[in-house]
């Protein structure tokens, strides 16, 4: 049933990777999928299978999966925008979950030929959004009641924050990067810009969507409070010393002040079951600065 599908779907626009996917299905085809083999794209969609009680049934996560630990010793299939159809397909998966980040395109295209149940969650950046992502899968792998429980769980810590906008507004930069030479802002649109409003703050850049490279004009022309950056970033830049290096940086309150936030990135922008754990850490951190 899987390889007609494939010659007479549209599978043309896939030739080169023929060979690969037929080898790849007949392998699928031929393991009894007697058991429910899950292959997760995204670090939060782990993070809410192990939440659901799930965490047996995985048989493969993205590189973004590292919380809970137990989930680092899982099969890794690489990162969730830069995924192979072979290296999913080898894992012989019964059901596969991502976000609509999982990619490149023609990856999701050729699963989807494939006719494997998946699930692909809208990333809404809100509160309503990680309790919708956590419903929809839920329904999809028949945890209805234990999603529930989650949701409750996660709607009751937030209910339970007080989170204002500060007397004296926040600026807050946000920075990512994997190395001090490859250094980026975010703008607008992003899950750091969703975030950084969701905890009562503003974010210092409002010029422009999405992420840009770091320039010196831009980082002080933006005059940040504070910076907030991904804890493996600030490793990146060698640690906080580096991160007070970074051109113009000193020339802002932020670097005047040495007030900087390092955060864990799923924590930070996963939008999941923690996003009151991180709403409350931000706001904290807000209320703290002089």
């Amino acid at each position: 049933m899987f390889i007609s599908q494939i010659l007479f779907s549209g599978v043309r626009r896939f030739k080169n990777l023929l060979p690969v996917l037929l080898l790849s299905v007949l392998s699928f085809s031929l393991h009894a999928q007697d058991k429910t083999r899950i292959v997760s794209l995204n670090g939060t969609v782990t993070e809410i299978l192990f939440g659901l009680g799930v965490q047996s049934d995985i048989v493969g996560v993205d590189t973004s999966s590292y919380y809970p630990k137990e989930a680092m010793s899982i099969a890794k299939i690489g990162y969730q925008r830069t995924l192979a159809t072979e290296g999913i397909l080898s894992l012989n998966p019964t059901k596969i979950i991502g976000t609509n980040y999982a990619g490149p395109p023609a990856t999701i295209e050729q699963l989807k030929l494939l006719n494997i149940p998946m699930l692909i969650v809208p990333e809404k950046l809100t509160i309503e959004g990680a309790s919708e992502k956590i419903e929809l899968i839920g329904k999809f792998l028949s945890k209805e009641k234990e999603a529930d429980v989650m949701i409750a769980k996660l709607k009751k810590q937030v209910a339970g924050l007080k989170i204002t906008r500060p007397k004296k507004p926040v600026k807050v930069l946000f920075l990512y990067s994997r190395s001090a030479t490859n250094v980026y802002v975010s703008g607008t649109g992003t899950p750091a810009d969703a975030i950084i409003k969701l905890s009562g703050a503003e974010n210092a850049i409002t010029e422009f969507a999405e992420f840009k490279p770091l320039t010196s004009e831009a980082i002080v022309k933006a005059q940040p409070d504070i910076i907030l950056i991904p804890s493996i970033s600030l490793e990146g830049l060698g640690g906080e010393k580096g991160l007070w290096e970074l051109p113009g940086i000193q020339l802002t309150t932020a670097g005047k002040k040495k007030n900087y936030l390092a955060m864990d990135d799923l924590l930070l922008l996963g939008f999941g079951p923690r996003i009151g754990t991180a709403l409350e850490e931000l706001s904290n951190k807000w209320k703290s600065l002089k």
